[in-house]
């Protein structure tokens, strides 16, 4: 998978990549990601690419034609046209289900927004998907596709070192339920032991035990699941 990314502020993805398992994926080449600063596409000297809104308000709107000439000549780099996805709090919410389907794409073309907003018609020409990672404000997208090139990549074929992690994840499709409690050494902390079912070596009831606690946590925490 190749994913592009259109941000005011390349400099920020800089230690999020070199690290942890997507550096790895990056060295062993399962996966692209390109950095497009849009003050690239600026068409003055200043490289403005922004300007105060129309019927007036706070802040700065991006403007329309360096983000259109960015998201166009970005496409162009590549074989086959990326799925634009505009990174808004006014998008769909991203949930693992749409998640997976974002891992079965080729290509990905992050744009990051900033300040109070897009050109609204940024959205009529290029037309991109927009996503939003929840019920919040960021002061831009670049955590926003932080998180949807950390979900998405731990989905792709050999990126994780077991492929059976990501199976038993909250959220994961055909599990409507949240995960169930993890154990590892020592036995005995501080007076709280391991469960003795994880350590009889049953894994029929291992995995009964397991799907009990995965009900009641989601009972607890999220019962909106369950309906």
């Amino acid at each position: 998978m190749r994913v592009d990314i259109l941000t005011l502020f390349p400099e920020i993805f800089t230690g999020y990549v070199g690290q942890s398992l997507l550096s790895k994926a990056i060295e062993r080449k399962l996966v692209e990601v390109h950095f497009h600063d849009m003050r690239n596409w600026a068409n003055d000297k200043f490289r403005r690419v922004d300007d105060r809104p129309f019927g007036g308000g706070p802040g700065m709107v991006l403007m329309a034609e360096p983000v259109v000439n960015a998201i166009e000549a970005v496409q162009q780099m590549s074989e086959p046209p990326a799925d634009a996805i505009l990174l808004t709090p006014q998008g769909e919410k991203l949930d693992q289900r749409l998640v997976e389907d974002l891992a079965q794409r080729p290509r990905l073309l992050l744009i990051c927004g900033r300040y109070e907003g897009f050109d609204q018609r940024i959205l009529d020409i290029t037309k991109p998907r927009e996503i939003s990672v929840g019920d919040f404000i960021l002061n831009g997208g670049e955590v926003a596709a932080m998180t949807i090139i950390d979900s998405v990549f731990r989905l792709l074929p050999g990126v994780l070192g077991d492929e059976s992690s990501s199976i038993d994840d909250s959220f994961s499709s055909g599990n409507r339920l949240l995960e169930f409690p993890q154990y590892t050494r020592p036995r005995v902390f501080r007076g709280l032991e391991v469960p003795e079912v994880l350590l009889n070596g049953n894994h029929a009831e291992i995995e009964r035990w397991r799907r009990e606690q995965s009900l009641e946590k989601t009972r607890r925490r999220r019962a909106d699941l369950l309906d």
